[in-house]
């Protein structure tokens, strides 16, 4: 006790915490001691070389009387703070991340690196696989560390303040999605930034450089390959969503199916002998209404027509033996 320590069980811990509460003292998380000295402003040499993309959580929308919650993805440029794309989902899945990424390539080209959080929507095989494919380098920063993301999180305070708590009554998505490109063109790309020394995101934007891409790299890119077993109905899962094929001489065995996220609402395709075979969503509804014949059957005459009764098939039947027996 004299040299400043304490003996086991001495004094319990709620104690200490209140010793530490009404002294004012601290309390620094035990994961990582926060280094002051350790932090210094950064920023990418020149505009094009490193991409931000992160997501928001916007509020809960009223969509043909669900509620729907709002996620904003947004891929920012590091040196110019101009925000290269921007898209309202209902999701944050790497679907959207690949779909968003893909818009801002097929615009501007491919810049050097693409800066992410450690999140499963930026953690996919598939955008590791497109990065690598680009020659783009995918960086992640460390877990636990916002701070890291300060230039998304400046973005998505002048986003909320300047437009998104404002955005008022909508009816789609879509809706959402014209009023924040509305904001963006007219007013935060146009806008002196801080961070520019007065400048704005659309002049510093304009002396970007950035590795042109054409249309054939970008579909080789983009252009996701696997492997799937095809059920005994003709259907396989394909990102979580069944799909179904007409080549039902296929069930059981594994086939090759592509698919290209530079149109992510297209169908994906099964190549079967060098032939490729869109896929179509599995509809229960008409599947249940669609009749099908083999093929050399010939129905009886009428046998499509009778309605199911059971009572009066139970009775035609004790009829019918009772005849028979008779006779």
């Amino acid at each position: 006790m004299l040299d400043g320590r304490l003996d086991d069980e001495q004094v319990s811990a709620s104690t200490v915490r209140r010793l530490f509460r009404d002294a004012g003292l601290p309390r620094l998380p035990r994961r990582r001691q926060y280094d002051p000295a350790a932090r210094r402003r950064w920023q990418a040499e020149r505009a094009g070389q490193l991409w931000h993309a992160d997501v928001c959580h916007g509020p809960i929308l009223t969509l043909d009387g669900q509620r729907t919650p709002l996620r904003i993805h947004a891929i920012l440029d590091d040196a110019s703070r101009y925000v290269v794309a921007l898209m309202a989902c209902s999701t944050e899945r790497e679907i959207e991340m690949l779909e968003l990424f893909s818009r801002a390539l097929r615009r501007f080209g491919a810049p050097g690196t693409l800066y992410l959080d450690n999140g499963p929507t930026y953690t996919g095989d598939m955008l590791a696989t497109a990065c690598s494919r680009l020659r783009v380098s995918l960086v992640h920063a460390r877990p636990y560390d916002p701070q890291a993301r300060g230039k998304m999180e400046r973005f998505w305070r002048t986003l909320r303040e300047g437009c998104l708590d404002h955005i008022g009554q909508v009816g789609r998505l879509h809706d959402v999605q014209v009023r924040l490109l509305a904001w963006l063109d007219a007013h935060y790309h146009r806008a002196p930034h801080g961070g520019l020394m007065g400048s704005a995101p659309n002049e510093v934007w304009a002396e970007r450089t950035l590795r042109a891409l054409d249309e054939a790299e970008l579909q080789t890119a983009l252009t996701a390959h696997g492997r799937r077993r095809v059920r005994r109905d003709g259907t396989l899962s394909v990102g979580g969503v069944d799909w179904e094929t007409d080549l039902r001489f296929l069930a059981g065995r594994m086939v090759r199916i592509e698919r290209c996220l530079l149109e992510p609402q297209a169908p994906p395709v099964l190549v079967h002998e060098e032939k490729r075979h869109p896929l179509r969503y599995v509809d229960p509804v008409a599947n249940g209404k669609r009749r099908e014949r083999h093929k050399g059957f010939q129905p009886k005459p009428g046998i499509d027509t009778v309605a199911f009764d059971p009572a009066t098939v139970l009775l035609d039947r004790v009829f019918g033996r009772s005849s028979r027996e008779a006779s």
